[in-house]
């Protein structure tokens, strides 16, 4: 039998009893019973509780400047705001993620938690609403509409520091692996097939390279996109229920708390309803995930073999590889990374087809949109951490290997190709796929080029940068 107690609370529709330990009210319960798609709870993503209540903060700080919240009610308020933010509470967080109602389960679900905390702060009972509310007091000047993209917004800058942090890790693991490999001889590939000497660590760089971009890219798009936020407009953006003075002080207040340099919309009715910039961040998340994706697909070619593949580098083991075939090691962090990645493009498909499902003045859609965009962060920094910890430090290269399929590559006859001429350079490359012998040995036997001359042309450093001059060719 049950020790449990409950409370009965009222909304539009009628009564429900809600356990007595429970911070939310009615309107919450009514969305944990109705939404149960995900399994993934608003209190998954921390920075966007954390973004609500810094949001129900800034707007209570506003209505309290400009005399509408008492000081008993509005340091209620604010103490439950700032207790949210310390961590605590999260757990009454219970709404799905994906919900009807354009967020108004996820902003109840704030109101309601800051009123009980609130009242308790107080000296009330929890559901005693009368002394604060949820909707009159912690809602004050707001609507779903407004409140919950902001929220979204601080959410994500919040938790942005961290990507960039991961991302910077990253890059810069394979920008040691570069310095490290810089020696490394071996061959380039297009198509799949021999192309041209190059070094390891020129491969290595590369990577490092192509993230840099999106850490620059990053770095300063979140700011310029999210920055803009809509607070104040409260329903459609016309600003109806709130004091003209509201927005600018609302806005200053959460820019204060927050520590981002938050700015109100230039035209509230437009970013109400517009999710250009979520659209706009999530492609970017999906650059990324490309790329990554792209260079653990390298990872894993470099890898393969051991004997009868590729093999130029070794990639740490982490897991035996097969229940059936012994000694088998998988890529296994890379392929992780590669799944993360296709989850990445997925969301942001998702997240498309949910910015352009707005109708009118309103996009009903936000919460998957809240949804994808949290989750991909949140899965490119797992997925970027866990390969450097896990894979990239740790790579070790097949030094002699590499060197040994460079001088046996057919590929090795464009270095040779300016001076013996393209003719007898297609002449070598046919005749040593026929034959099985090297391009090297051929060149010899042909006495196309003297030994001082391939010793000048196949040195490491002509042939993995540019050096030709007018000299060095016959005529």
């Amino acid at each position: 039998m049950s020790n449990e107690t409950f409370r009965t609370e009222k909304d539009l529709l009628g009564t429900l009893d809600v356990p007595n330990e429970a911070y939310y009210g009615i309107q919450t319960l009514r969305a944990i019973n109705n939404f149960k798609l995900t399994g993934v709870p608003l209190s998954h993503f921390a920075h966007l509780v954390n973004g609500l209540a810094l949001v129900k903060w800034a707007a209570a700080a506003a209505n309290h400047k400009l005399g509408y919240l008492s000081d008993k009610k509005y340091n209620a308020i604010e103490k439950a705001c700032q207790r949210i933010v310390n961590g605590e509470f999260h757990d009454q967080f219970q709404v799905d993620m994906i919900q009807g109602g354009a967020g108004t389960s996820t902003n109840m679900n704030a109101n309601e938690v800051i009123a009980n905390i609130a009242l308790e702060e107080m000296g009330h009972q929890k559901g005693e609403y009368q002394y604060l509310h949820p909707n009159n007091d912690v809602n004050m000047a707001q609507s779903t509409n407004d409140a919950y993209p902001t929220a979204i917004r601080v959410g994500f800058l919040l938790g942005y520091d961290t990507l960039l942090e991961s991302l910077s890790k990253l890059r810069d693991s394979f920008a040691k692996k570069g310095e490290e490999f810089a020696h490394v001889i071996k061959m380039g590939r297009t198509q799949l097939q021999d192309a041209v000497p190059m070094t390891l660590g020129q491969e290595f760089h590369a990577f490092a390279t192509t993230l840099t971009e999106d850490l620059e890219r990053i770095r300063t798009l979140v700011p310029d996109v999210l920055c803009e936020i809509n607070l104040g407009g409260t329903a459609i953006g016309t600003g109806i229920n709130a004091d003209p003075h509201y927005q600018a002080l609302a806005v200053e207040h959460l820019a204060k708390i927050t520590g981002h340099k938050l700015v109100p919309a230039t035209d509230l009715i437009e970013a109400t309803s517009d999710m250009g910039a979520f659209v706009l961040l999530s492609g970017m998340l999906k650059r990324a995930a490309v790329k990554l994706s792209k260079i653990c697909n390298d990872l894993r070619l470099l890898s393969s073999g051991p004997r009868t593949g590729i093999n130029e580098i070794n990639l740490p083991a982490r897991q035996p590889g097969s229940s059936i075939m012994p000694g088998k090691v998988n890529p296994v962090i890379p392929e992780a990374v590669n799944q993360v990645a296709f989850t990445v493009i997925g969301n942001d498909l998702a997240l498309t087809l949910a910015a352009e499902g707005g109708q009118l003045q309103l996009n009903v859609m936000e919460p998957l949109i809240a949804y994808k965009t949290m989750s991909s962060s949140i899965l490119l920094i797992r997925a970027m951490d866990m390969l450097r910890e896990l894979c990239i430090d740790g790579i070790t290269a097949n030094v002699e290997h590499c060197k040994n399929l460079v001088e046996h590559s057919i590929g090795l006859v464009t270095a040779l190709n300016p001076y013996i001429g393209y003719e007898n350079a297609t002449r070598i490359a046919r005749k040593a796929l026929e034959t099985g012998k090297g391009v090297l040995e051929l060149v010899r036997e042909e006495k196309l080029l003297s030994e001082a001359e391939l010793e000048k042309i196949l040195k490491p450093e002509n042939m993995i940068a540019p050096h030709l001059a007018l000299t060095d060719l016959k005529h």
